[in-house]
């Protein structure tokens, strides 16, 4: 293909897609996480241009305008992962892939699900879904996750997130945010119309089937990123995740950094991605 993806469908619905670097570089689609979109990459993507790599970017399901269903399962996580699926049979796949946060849980799914479509995956902050169930299970774990049965009550997260430097805008910077991060996400999110559907994540997770269907193990080479700071997933998770990957793979832990990862340390989690690539 010669042409830059600009979009790409699915179920009847149009995810935009930023498409750059290197036309004949090998492609590497990357996953965002809540709540932000294609542009927490900016800072990742040109080092990997720079190494000869063509970067993919996929506002995902809920974040473009064109892909915002109305009910929560139409976000379940089969659905979210049919969207990336249908971006890497676009491209002509296979590829490398790299999610963070909710794009890192997407991303498990699609490496395990569908290893013919992937040459390697990284995942970022967020562990395999069979550890991170089994961490929940500790107090830890159960107290970092304390913000998803808000986000599951229905109104009051959109309405919250309404007031400018409001509850929702310092819980993003208890997070970790930085005040141009918080900005950027109440004019890429709040403003663009996104929150709403974003949180349709967050509240289609009751309907997921759990325990079995988060047993799978990964079949390609796998790295992990995590970092000390992260105010959302404990160490015991990140720690859980090898017995699930039948490939090689290889822990980075990034010591003193937040959850924000690809804006916070954009230039050690390209040289993790570049060095499992090269793996």
């Amino acid at each position: 293909m010669t042409d830059r993806i600009t979009t790409v469908r699915n179920e009847g619905l149009t995810f935009d897609v930023v498409d750059e670097g290197p036309m004949d570089g090998t492609p590497v689609v990357l996953l965002h996480g809540f709540p932000e979109r294609a542009s927490t990459w900016r800072l990742v993507a040109p080092i990997l241009h720079e190494a000869g790599l063509r970067t993919l970017a996929i506002d995902q399901r809920g974040y473009s305008p064109g892909a915002r269903p109305r009910g929560r399962s139409a976000y379940r996580m089969q659905h979210l992962v049919g969207d990336v699926v249908a971006l890497i049979d676009a491209v002509g796949g296979p590829v490398h892939l790299v999610g963070h946060d909710w794009g890192s849980a997407v991303g498990w799914g699609v490496a395990g699900r569908f290893p013919d479509r992937v040459l390697t995956w990284t995942a970022v902050s967020v562990p395999h879904p069979a550890a991170f169930a089994r961490a929940l299970k500790k107090p830890a774990q159960r107290r970092k996750s304390r913000y998803m049965a808000f986000f599951n009550v229905p109104l009051v997260p959109e309405l919250t997130a309404r007031r400018r430097g409001g509850r929702f805008d310092q819980s993003m910077r208890k997070a970790g945010m930085t005040a141009d991060e918080v900005a950027r996400f109440r004019t890429e999110i709040v403003e663009y119309g996104a929150l709403r559907h974003a949180l349709g994540w967050y509240r289609a997770l009751p309907l997921s089937g759990g325990g079995r269907s988060t047993d799978f193990q990964v079949t390609v080479p796998t790295t992990m990123v995590w970092s000390t700071r992260d105010i959302a997933i404990t160490r015991e998770g990140v720690d859980g995740t090898e017995r699930w990957v039948s490939a090689p793979y290889e822990l980075v832990v990034l010591e003193g950094v937040s959850h924000w990862i690809p804006t916070q340390a954009p230039e050690e989690l390209a040289a993790a991605v570049l060095a499992r690539i090269a793996g």
